[in-house]
């Protein structure tokens, strides 16, 4: 799909990994990327496997497809950057803090992570797994101002197989929570009707970090990088980067050890 390409933003020796969310693309993250990119980073959003193609490509990928994708984003910025700071929204930010359980990070940012479905999502309906092949619902289109065009260019429809995926995603964030040490970023909307905002409030309270911090946003739905209060979520974003590469280095290398 046009628009749908990852992009690298050069900047400084932190690089700032951007993960987007189930069914969307790299360019909802662009304006956050290009914030980050001006305050000194190097920022890479990456695609994951089966967006920004068709459904149906999308309906053939799991969630460990979706993993080996941040996978490699991390070990392009790793191989280019003293640091790396790992950044999702929604099943992005799922799977940077599942990154985060498992490789080097100096930090991690999760924007509206669903560790529960909103009920009015219909969740409750999904039909079990063996009777999802093939199958497809439709996707409302956005209609989002001032945005890259490409964010308002999403699958009109979503496979169930990829619904029963995410859920699989959110039950491994959970078991991944505690084993993670990093300092981290939780940014949530409290008018989120996608991932209910009890979804921070867990992942707060489950965190192996000893810094942890929620910022609640209050007028936003469910997508805050490319919501009314996207500069909130972007200031928030860049001071946790600041504090992280402000307190020297001995601060990086007790976060590693922990």
């Amino acid at each position: 799909m046009s628009g749908a390409e990852p992009f690298f933003l050069p900047g400084g020796r932190t690089g700032v990994l951007l993960i987007h969310g189930f069914t969307g693309l790299p360019a909802e993250l662009l304006l956050m990327g290009k914030y980050l990119q001006a305050q000194g980073c190097t920022v890479l959003g990456v695609r994951l496997a089966g967006h920004g193609t068709t459904a149906e490509d999308m309906s053939h990928m799991t969630g460990e497809d979706w993993l080996d994708s941040v996978r490699d984003g991390y070990a392009l910025l790793r191989g280019c950057c003293d640091h790396v700071v790992a950044g999702g929204h929604s099943m992005g930010g799922l799977l940077a803090l599942l990154l985060a359980a498992e490789q080097e990070v100096m930090g991690v940012i999760s924007m509206s992570a669903p560790i529960y479905i909103a009920e009015e999502r219909g969740i409750a309906k999904l039909p079990p797994r063996r009777l999802c092949a093939g199958v497809f619902v439709p996707k409302a289109r956005r209609r989002l101002r001032n945005v890259p065009p490409a964010v308002n260019q999403t699958y009109r429809s979503m496979p169930l197989t990829g619904v029963h995926e995410l859920l699989g995603l959110m039950e491994r964030t959970k078991q991944a929570l505690p084993s993670i040490r990093v300092p981290a970023l939780i940014l949530h909307s409290l008018n989120d009707r996608t991932a209910d905002a009890e979804s921070a409030i867990y992942i707060r309270e489950h965190l192996g970090s000893s810094e942890k911090e929620i910022v609640w946003l209050k007028t936003s739905g469910h997508l805050i990088p490319v919501g009314e209060e996207r500069n909130q979520v972007f200031a928030a974003a860049a001071a946790f980067l600041s504090r992280l590469t402000g307190s020297g280095q001995d601060f990086i290398e007790r976060t590693q050890r922990k």
